[in-house]
């Protein structure tokens, strides 16, 4: 056992068989989050000067010591060929999606950013660089999470009031985003379907679970996923099951994506095939996670959030 760590200090009970009152507004049922994930660029690279390349993408391969162009041809797909497809259905369906992006990524493609925020979605922050943070320094991590900040708002023309960290976080990383003052919620936890408020530093913090299965990384290494139809068959199962829930408690449930993934023309029209299903039941939020975060804190009776300045010790050194 490696006593240098405290124990984990879960909560293994969450909302139980009591679930808060809240319901979503206009009485839905059910509040369907669509997260685009845009990482294209955020990548590790070497001919970026990063320590190393990035291994995981249509295949895994690792290429050490030169830079991997086919890696780097493959995420660039993301942004050529993905984004245009998943923005049009977005656009066709009428959702308002979650735009989760890298700094880096908008900081080379910042048209893309500012063509998802004139379209009505949310540009949230998925850290700098496409990276986990569970190894960062404190310091290191206070400084991403700045450098992110400043290339999302220049690039979406406001600053991001969510964050989510490729996997891994740190011990830290919730505190330094309560400390930052700029973030109404993360979607650092997958472990419920419904939100919840976590407590730091005095300050009400809304935690909005994330989902790994309905998620279209499962095409990619375990290829649970092959054909568009196997996304569009499982996502489809979990929504009724949630919609059905819904009837009698509050239920979120959350879809992943990744431009260089469902945007391909072989899984596309599963995209489009959960879309359309869902978008023909009454009672469905179509809706962007800060959305939901403030209906959450509405609904259990908390003020309306606005951004404050950051804690003095989000601005001392580590």
């Amino acid at each position: 056992m490696n006593l240098a760590f405290a124990p984990s200090a879960r909560d293994y009970r969450g909302h139980g068989d009591k679930p808060p009152a809240v319901r979503w507004p206009n009485g839905a049922r059910l509040a369907l989050s669509i997260v685009v994930n845009f990482e294209e660029g955020a990548e590790l690279s070497l001919s970026r000067g990063d320590e190393r390349n990035e291994y995981v993408y249509e295949i895994v391969e690792r290429i050490d010591g030169v830079p991997d162009a086919c890696m780097e041809s493959h995420f660039a797909y993301g942004t050529r060929a993905g984004w245009p497809r998943i923005r049009a259905l977005l656009k066709k369906y009428g959702v308002r999606a979650t735009i989760n992006a890298c700094g880096r990524a908008a900081e080379i493609s910042p048209w893309l950013a500012a063509e998802a925020a004139a379209d009505g979605h949310e540009v949230s922050s998925h850290g700098w660089r496409w990276e986990r943070q569970a190894e960062m320094s404190e310091a290191h991590e206070r400084a991403m999470i700045l450098k992110a900040v400043g290339a999302l708002t220049k690039a979406a023309g406001t600053p991001p009031v969510g964050w989510h960290t490729r996997s891994a976080t740190s011990p830290n990383t919730r505190r330094l985003l309560v400390e930052h003052g700029g973030f109404l919620y993360d979607s650092n936890e997958y472990d419920d379907d419904l939100p919840r408020i976590e407590t730091v530093f005095g300050r009400p913090h809304v935690v909005l679970p994330y989902a790994f299965d309905t998620n279209d990384m499962r095409f990619f290494n375990s290829y649970a996923f092959v054909q568009g139809e196997d996304f569009a068959r499982y996502c489809i199962a979990a929504f009724d099951r949630l919609y059905e829930e819904g009837k009698d408690a509050p239920r979120m449930m959350s879809v992943g994506l990744h431009l260089r993934i469902i945007g391909r023309p072989g899984r596309i029209g599963g995209l489009e095939a959960f879309l359309a299903h869902a978008a023909s039941k009454p009672g469905v939020w179509f809706a962007r996670r800060d959305e939901i975060a403030h209906a959450w804190r509405a609904g259990i009776g908390l003020p309306r959030w606005s951004p404050s300045e950051p804690l003095s010790s989000f601005l001392l050194p580590a």
